[in-house]
């Protein structure tokens, strides 16, 4: 009956209510159609990472000495609490590095932090068999599953504003904590009678352990390319100037999503031979103190002749486009400036007059792409993206300029 009710809620997202739990309020209207198919499958893999997790934290407490005269509390203590400051730690430095970059790659931050999730769960079964090395093992496990904290709460945030259709993201939010709450009791139920029925089988552990991995990878990646995300990140902008300029035409949210990657580019570049997607060609946000001398004269010619009005100005060097944006920039100058940086190194390679080109096709057509991705459903209001921490000043006038 579970699994009846899996397939069809696929087949027809719009008119199943999901298992356990009360969907959001004037569902299916109040959220977008790859809701349900989603939360199906994020069900799937949340169960099969409770059922894991005992078993982890089976071995993980043998191995602290949990059932042994020899093991004091004292030392149990001291072990588990290295091991949650290794976690404390970890997820602060990660938040500083890449906390800026995990709203513009939802899709594939998500991904990784499963990936991460199930890496430190394999250290902690695997931490009894190094009983030297017990500590370093566990606080590894401890520091990658706190990447996964970090990086699940932060694009769960994402993608609730994603359904949310009728500004309806808190219900939303509390119906899937509901659902994760009731996914968990199963799961640990679960997991308490598989760890009860391999106590002690070694092969059994191992063969249930890596089974329900593989099964959570492929759940959580089939849960990512359910996702047909209508905002404007440096790929999905990419794909749809790339298709623009061909035909004229805008693909929509869900097209894009199936062209997109949800992966790592460095795990997929090894078996593709395609060309460079243009967006990789982009510098965004550059600094001004990043250009010698005579890349700046360049850069004073720029701005007293291709962009007097524009709120950016864009350097080309050998097929990379560098973009800078004036400190009284707004959101849709940022937006501009990142669509004309992807025309411009489209460009690179088949005129040498790539300023005047891409200004000529900006002024002619950047209009109506932007009207035909409103219709097609796309939010234009902003580009997402890492955090663009340097602008730079620069006052055009009749006989000079100059950058600050």
């Amino acid at each position: 009956m579970e699994w009846l009710f899996f397939h069809q809620a696929l087949k027809n997202c719009h008119y199943y209510r999901l298992p356990f739990s009360q969907n959001p309020k004037g569902f299916p209207s109040s959220v977008t159609p790859d809701y349900v198919p989603f939360q199906v499958w994020d069900l799937l893999q949340g169960l099969s990472t409770y059922i894991r997790t005992m078993l982890s934290t089976q071995a993980l407490l043998s191995a602290i000495g949990v059932g042994e005269k020899s093991a004091t509390v004292i030392g149990a203590t001291f072990q588990w609490f290295l091991r949650d400051l290794t976690g404390m730690l970890g997820g602060i430095l990660f938040t500083f590095y890449q906390g800026s970059n995990l709203d513009s790659n939802a899709k594939m931050w998500r991904l990784v932090a499963d990936l991460m999730n199930d890496l430190g769960m394999l250290m902690d079964l695997v931490s009894p068999l190094f009983p030297s090395a017990f500590v370093l093992v566990v606080c590894l496990g401890s520091l990658s599953r706190s990447f996964t904290g970090v990086a699940s709460g932060a694009t769960r945030a994402a993608l609730t504003q994603h359904f949310a259709l009728q500004s309806n993201a808190a219900d939303i939010s509390a119906k899937e904590g509901s659902q994760e709450t009731v996914a968990t009791m199963i799961g640990m139920a679960l997991g308490m009678v598989l760890a009860r029925i391999t106590m002690g089988h070694a092969l059994a552990i191992w063969f249930s352990f890596l089974s329900l991995t593989l099964f959570h990878m492929y759940a959580n990646y089939k849960a990512v390319r359910c996702l047909a995300l209508n905002s404007l990140n440096a790929e999905r902008s990419s794909i749809l100037l790339e298709h623009f300029m061909k035909n004229g035409l805008v693909l929509s949210p869900e097209k894009v999503s199936r062209m997109e990657h949800v992966l790592p580019m460095w795990t997929t570049s090894w078996s593709s031979k395609s060309a460079k997607q243009m967006h990789m060609q982009v510098h965004f946000g550059a600094r001004v103190s990043s250009f010698n001398h005579l890349e700046l004269m360049d850069l004073l010619h720029s701005a007293g002749s291709h962009y007097k009005k524009a709120k950016y100005l864009l350097v080309e060097k050998k097929g990379i486009v560098s973009a800078i944006l004036h400190k009284d920039s707004t959101a849709a100058d940022a937006l501009q400036s990142f669509f004309h940086a992807l025309v411009m190194a489209s460009l690179t390679e088949k005129s040498k007059s790539v300023h005047l080109e891409s200004q000529s096709w900006m002024d002619k057509e950047y209009g109506v792409f932007i009207q035909k991705l409103r219709s097609s459903g796309w939010k234009t209001e902003r580009l997402l993206s890492h955090s663009i921490i340097w602008k730079a000043n620069w006052i055009c006038g009749p006989l000079d300029s100059k950058i600050d």
